[in-house]
């Protein structure tokens, strides 16, 4: 561990359980931040798991790992359920030979994904502006879960008015975004999404003349997954993304039931990986920009962009999944970014430290992020309306709540307003959920309210012409007929993914009767690609395709 470490981190060795008891408690009176804490298990040392439970009361925000010997399998279950209950977040395999790949690659895993949550020292961009308003923490927020490493200084901070005054900056528009790693440095006043967009320069809007195979609107699991898939098999592929990748599934601290990642991975760092191999792979992408609406030219369908471009197109697949509903508490509402958050905002969680926090949720994204947050604040409440979390939540989750000391869960529990101080969240307040006649309501302490509820499909932008649900969700792959808007063609059923528009898919949580997985997402990523094939195997372009705006439209765009 020294030799592979010790430069760039303190490796404390502790004789046994009460000396490494007293150098965490030690750590934690010098505030110093711990990264990573190991402890060993097997059938000369029974207190490994102990100690690890102990350790989080020290170093709550720490990474824990057991060690344990290859071929004790006797000890397995023991090791695991200590996992399952949050004792510890991975387990290691000790090193039996002096190079060990395979060990020295779980601990740097979890060395990346605490630093992840942690804010990296190195700038990309300077972010400065109010600790309160909602416009620099959705800024925070974009830029983090797109791996841009972000600094956030608050306004009147020295680091902020060194910045500002070496700008000549006396009066600017809150917030300001420097560009750091642009020479000379970029200087953005209260930038809109398309002007940072502009600024990064990464992504640019495609000649006016090229017709995509397949435009992806969204780029959470599914549209990811899609963009792979589809690249891959030699598909022209572009994916339009309005806020960051990974979607709602990228704002998740641990995923621990995704195949293949025995030790778990964080949505930040299972989205970029896919965005990343997509992006290797030859997709196209333009972030930070939103499809308004989808209409057709001639033989190809167009895609009009916020930036006012038009994206054509053979085929399209919505992938935008779904908004967290709002509670539509006007006392609440007028807090949000001041406290009151819609989703399980990483970047937020290292200032919730020694705060009593409510999450509002039964899924597991809330279950996700009353974990993750309990690693920083003092305390975390669960509140939820039902009277059980088995319908709605994994059970390694549920688990995991149980065992965690600072982690309270309150069952028919239904939130009704607020209380701020200094324009900043109190308290919330809350009622029991379900009763015939109105119960009194109740103060809980509370420095930050994390909401996450029920779903709102993103498909406003659509035309009438797709069918939906009446929540909004779209429909595929029913027994009815689809019509072809392009021609005169009679109808045929639709493909299993397919719209009520021919050529038009859904997947992911967007469509109606999705399950809200992950892995289920990704199955409906790879899946549609086989569809795309076919689709467009019986639809070929004309052999002159027609310049854009040379046909004409018969499904006028919005706006």
């Amino acid at each position: 561990m020294r030799r592979r470490y010790g430069a760039d981190y303190e490796v404390v060795d502790c004789t046994d359980h009460a000396h490494g008891r007293a150098v965490l408690e030690g750590l934690r009176r010098w505030q110093r931040p711990v990264a990573l804490i190991l402890g060993c298990y097997g059938p000369a040392d029974r207190g490994g798991l102990d100690f690890l439970r102990r350790a989080y009361g020290f170093h709550p925000a720490a990474k824990r790992g057991v060690v344990v010997t290859w071929g004790d399998f006797a000890s397995a279950p023991t090791v695991f359920q200590a996992v399952a209950q949050g004792y510890a977040d991975l387990v290691i395999i000790r090193p039996e030979r002096v190079r060990d790949e395979e060990f020295h690659g779980a601990i740097t895993d979890a060395l990346d994904d605490w630093h992840l949550a942690q804010g990296v020292e190195f700038e990309a961009v300077r972010l400065i502006g109010e600790v309160g308003d909602e416009r620099t923490h959705a800024l925070r927020d974009s830029l983090s879960r797109n791996h841009i490493p972000v600094g956030f200084h608050p306004v009147g901070s020295e680091t902020a008015e060194r910045t500002l005054a070496s700008l000549d900056l006396r009066d600017p528009v809150l917030p300001v975004m420097v560009l750091e790693f642009t020479a000379p440095p970029i200087v953005l006043e209260n930038p809109s999404d398309l002007e940072i967009a502009q600024a990064m320069g990464v992504t640019r809007p495609p000649p006016a003349d090229k017709i995509f195979d397949v435009v992806v609107v969204g780029a959470g699991p599914s549209g990811l997954a899609t963009a792979v898939y589809a690249s891959s098999e030699g598909l022209s592929t572009m994916v339009v993304e309005r806020e960051a990748v990974g979607g709602q599934a990228g704002t998740s601290s641990l995923i621990r039931n995704y195949p293949g990642f025995s030790r778990g991975v964080s949505g930040a760092h299972l989205a970029y990986r896919s965005f990343h191999q997509a992006w290797t792979l030859g997709t196209d992408f333009l972030f930070m920009r939103k499809v308004e609406g989808l209409g057709v030219d001639g033989a190809v369908y167009a895609v009009a962009i916020s930036d006012g471009s038009v994206v054509r197109c053979r085929t399209v697949v919505v992938a935008t999944g779904v908004d967290y509903r709002r509670l539509g508490i006007p006392q609440l509402e007028e807090l949000v970014g001041r406290g009151v958050f819609y989703g399980a905002t990483v970047s937020e969680a290292p200032s919730m430290a020694g705060r009593h926090v409510c999450v509002v949720g039964g899924g597991n994204s809330a279950g996700q992020a009353v974990l993750h947050l309990a690693r920083y604040a003092k305390k975390v409440t669960l509140l939820v309306r039902g009277r059980t979390l088995s319908v709605s939540m994994s059970d390694y989750l549920i688990s995991q709540l149980e065992a965690t000391r600072n982690v309270a869960v309150r069952y028919g529990t239904a939130i009704v307003g607020a209380r701020d101080q200094d324009g900043f969240l109190a308290a919330v307040k809350v009622t029991a959920s379900g009763a015939a006649d109105p119960a009194p309501s109740e103060e809980i302490e509370a420095g930050g309210l994390f909401v996450l509820i029920g779903s709102v499909p993103r498909t406003s932008w659509l035309p009438d012409a797709v069918e939906r649900d009446p929540a909004g969700f779209l429909h595929t792959g029913t027994s009815r007929e689809v019509g072809d808007a392009r021609s005169v063609r009679p109808g045929r059923s639709p493909l299993a993914l397919e719209t009520s528009m021919p050529g038009v898919f859904a997947i992911g949580d967007v469509r109606a009767g999705s399950i809200k997985r992950v892995a289920t997402a990704v199955g409906d990523g790879a899946t549609v690609v086989s569809m795309l094939h076919t689709y467009l195997a019986e639809n070929p372009l004309p052999s002159s395709a027609p310049a854009p705006g040379e046909a004409a439209v018969s499904e006028e765009l919005p706006g």
